[in-house]
């Protein structure tokens, strides 16, 4: 195990050993290293080269173990950690409604513990960058807690074209107040509008206008049969009916009315895909022509098996995707849905379901799905050229994971071992930026033990 006090004082210098290497962007090398200096990768390389170059270096060998660029979720929402298996075998218009009733009863401190909860979680399950979406922005202060990477995502919708404006402003205001808190270099902030259903279509131009100078948007999109009927059909559990119940009658006109189009045609008619930074998050209920918009703008696009699937949204057709070039990562979702905060699981199930559907045609490896929970991932986010693999240069974001009980050691293919058998309990090691977060404890100072009995109390005020 790394003695963190002997690192800390050496100033971050350290030769990590482990019988595997996943650099992601490179075949895997068998007994091999790694080198950390002044928080960033110095060298890769097999152990005995590396020995040899750099004999002065403190050691740590981790032994039966995989040494891998940390993991990227590119979609998650921390802020409802606590809500996790409060609303179950539902499908995804019921689960929503439910939600929705739920979160009023949260207060300011509720949210941010809440979001320290799936901090907490995410360092332990070798997590080191995330995209949040969120409104209150109780996520950027837990990253900035444990010491995480990330994009952090000021969500604003509304239904009434005449509030536009003000909640807007209201946005933009918040999102310079985060970028004052947030760490350079470590956390980001970018803007994303709510689902369609509960947006004005001005909401998306305005949005368009605001990022077209680079600042990152992310919206969920042809995430659920019912999204895609509302858009298309104008019928749906979130009609116009449902509408009129909460803002009641005597309006002009009918706040949505049936376009005729897809999820992907409906956004692409609003100007959104012309911002140079966006990810779209899920892409389930897509066709040929919507992949091809896609590409066509370069829009990155999140997938969330175990959330679509947790609530029967359906399945997103990766091999597609992938066949049109898009940059995917792997994305956790909503506790409230997928219930952990599990790369592991996330890449394990994606495998699975894709090969089920599509047999021998598009077979998907193990080496794919870890790409999109790093490289992909990175990739998607446009922040390639820092993390997401273990290239010399690359910020030091290193996780280790143990192969000791893996039913698959001693193994010939680490990729297929971290794809199908390991969790967040075999994580060893969580580095970001040099900085060790988790080395079999929590490391960054928050109270852990405060973090869950605060989460019992939440849970009891939900539940009620």
């Amino acid at each position: 195990m790394l003695n963190v006090n002997a690192y800390a004082a050496l100033g971050g210098h350290m030769l990590l050993l482990a019988r595997y290497i996943v650099p992601v962007s490179s075949p895997h090398i068998e007994n091999g290293a790694v080198l950390v200096k002044d928080g960033r990768i110095a060298a890769v390389g097999a152990a005995a080269d590396l020995l040899r170059d750099y004999p002065n270096e403190p050691q740590t060998d981790f032994g039966l173990a995989v040494l891998m660029p940390g993991l990227v979720d590119a979609h998650s929402h921390w802020e409802y950690s606590a809500f996790r298996g409060l609303i179950q075998d539902v499908a995804y218009a019921d689960w929503k409604i439910a939600l929705t009733e739920k979160e009023e009863r949260f207060n300011d401190q509720d949210w941010l513990d809440s979001a320290l909860l799936g901090a907490l979680e995410t360092v332990r399950a070798g997590i080191t960058t995330v995209a949040d979406i969120t409104s209150t922005g109780a996520s950027l202060h837990a990253a900035k807690a444990v010491g995480l990477r990330g994009i952090f995502y000021r969500e604003v919708g509304t239904m009434e074209k005449k509030e536009v404006p003000r909640i807007l402003d209201e946005a933009y205001q918040e999102i310079e107040d985060w970028r004052s808190l947030a760490v350079d270099g470590f956390q980001y902030i970018g803007i994303a509008p709510e689902a369609l259903y509960k947006c004005h279509p001005q909401v998306f131009n305005e949005i368009r206008d605001y990022a077209m100078d680079g600042t990152p948007v992310a919206v969920h999109l042809a995430g659920s049969q019912e999204e895609y009927d509302f858009i298309r059909y104008g019928s749906s559990l979130f009609s116009v009916h449902t509408t009129e119940m909460q803002r009641g009658y005597g309006i002009d006109m009918p706040p949505w009315l049936a376009t005729g189009v897809s999820p992907i045609r409906y956004i692409l008619n609003w100007g959104l895909f012309q911002v140079p930074n966006l990810l779209a998050i899920h892409c389930v209920h897509v066709d040929e022509d919507d992949i091809g918009f896609l590409e066509q703008y370069d829009v990155a696009v999140a997938i969330c098996t175990r959330c679509n699937a947790q609530l029967g949204m359906g399945i997103a057709p990766v091999p597609d995707l992938v066949r049109a070039g898009l940059r995917i990562g792997l994305g956790t979702d909503s506790p409230a849905a997928s219930s952990t905060t599990d790369l592991f699981a996330e890449m394990r199930m994606t495998l699975l379901i894709q090969r089920a559907v599509h047999l021998k045609s598009d077979f998907m490896t193990s080496a794919q799905l870890v790409r999109m929970a790093t490289l992909g991932a990175a990739e998607a986010l446009g922040l390639a050229d820092h993390i997401g693999s273990l290239d010399v240069g690359k910020d030091a974001d290193i996780i280790a994971v143990s192969l000791q009980y893996s039913s698959q050691a001693p193994t010939h293919d680490p990729n297929s071992a971290i794809v199908h058998t390991v969790g967040p309990d075999n994580i060893m090691m969580t580095m970001v930026g040099g900085n060790i977060l988790y080395n079999g404890d929590h490391l960054h100072g928050v109270d852990r033990e405060r973090v869950l009995a605060r989460a019992e109390e939440m849970r009891i005020k939900l539940r009620d």
